[in-house]
């Protein structure tokens, strides 16, 4: 009874043998066969690739805010620092500030390059923020667009004898027997002469504000600098921050440069030094050292 349990008959044992066989091979494709799915690495390959596109567009966003956004602003109320950011060059800057010393606003985008003589390109990219009073908008609206042949008057100038050659001696009216200098420009010539405590060298008439480069060139065919004037230096190592500000030629930003430079090498030995200060305007120096001296 025992023995007939474990009794298999030939087809009995084929079965087995066969079952057996069936078995391995299942086994030998789980450990050998690769069944992980191309498939599935591309799914995620497209996540990772949308999940990185994501953060870049992120990034773009942030870069996008931190940049300086330029508000509508009057022009006439431009500040060295807001100048600075514009684009504007420093002596831009102060063509348009001795403009507005003089009284007078700037009233058009044309009137703002003419007295600033910024580039037509810069012009393009900060006049769309000029924001000026609602009178002049409403003004150019109601103006007619026709051109008109402006008529000018001209006064019969009274015959002068120039008293001296010096330009740093000449008087308004030796500056207006000059054509093209009236009595604006020859009070703007002598006011700026005193500003610079007396010319010390020819380019310098080229800075005075609205006069056009010709004009300068016709004062210095008659007016020369036949003697330099005594400029009062002040020593850059004991000058005070607020002395060195009435250097014609150093605005703030640059007083503090200065500064700055002084206070790491504790003592100029030279003038020359001047230069080695990051973001020192070099074609300036030549002037700028006019007024100061290191001992």
């Amino acid at each position: 009874m025992f023995k007939s349990h474990f009794w298999y008959h030939k087809r009995q044992r084929n079965g087995i043998f066969v079952l057996g066989i069936a078995v391995l091979i299942f086994q030998a494709a789980i450990v050998f066969v690769d069944f992980s799915s191309d498939e599935k690495v591309d799914i995620e390959k497209v996540k990772i690739l949308q999940f990185q596109n994501k953060i870049d567009s992120l990034k773009a966003i942030a870069i996008e805010n931190r940049k300086p956004k330029i508000h509508p602003f009057n022009p006439n109320y431009i500040t060295d620092y807001k100048g600075a950011q514009l684009g504007m060059s420093l002596d831009q800057i102060d063509k348009l500030l001795a403009f507005r010393k003089t009284g007078n606003f700037v009233n058009s985008e044309k009137e703002f390059q003419k007295i600033t003589n910024i580039s037509d390109s810069l012009l393009t990219q900060i006049s769309s923020s000029f924001k000026f009073p609602d009178w002049v908008v409403k003004r150019d609206k109601n103006t007619n667009i026709t051109t008109f042949k402006s008529t000018r008057v001209y006064a019969k100038k009274t015959k002068h004898t120039s008293t001296t050659k010096d330009i740093n001696k000449a008087t308004k009216e030796d500056l207006k027997t000059i054509y093209g200098i009236g009595e604006k420009l020859s009070e703007r010539i002598i006011k700026y002469r005193s500003k610079l405590q007396g010319f010390s060298m020819e380019k310098q008439l080229h800075e005075v504000w609205g006069l056009k480069q010709e004009t300068a060139t016709k004062v210095l065919l008659v007016f020369k600098i036949l003697r330099l004037p005594n400029i009062q230096k002040i020593n850059v190592n004991t000058v005070t921050f607020r002395e060195l500000l009435k250097n014609p030629y150093i605005d703030y930003e640059l007083c503090k440069l200065i500064f700055n430079y002084r206070d790491e090498v504790a003592e100029l030995q030279d003038l020359t030094e001047l230069k080695n200060i990051s973001g020192f305007p070099l074609d300036l120096y030549d002037r700028i050292v006019l007024y100061l001296v290191a001992y």
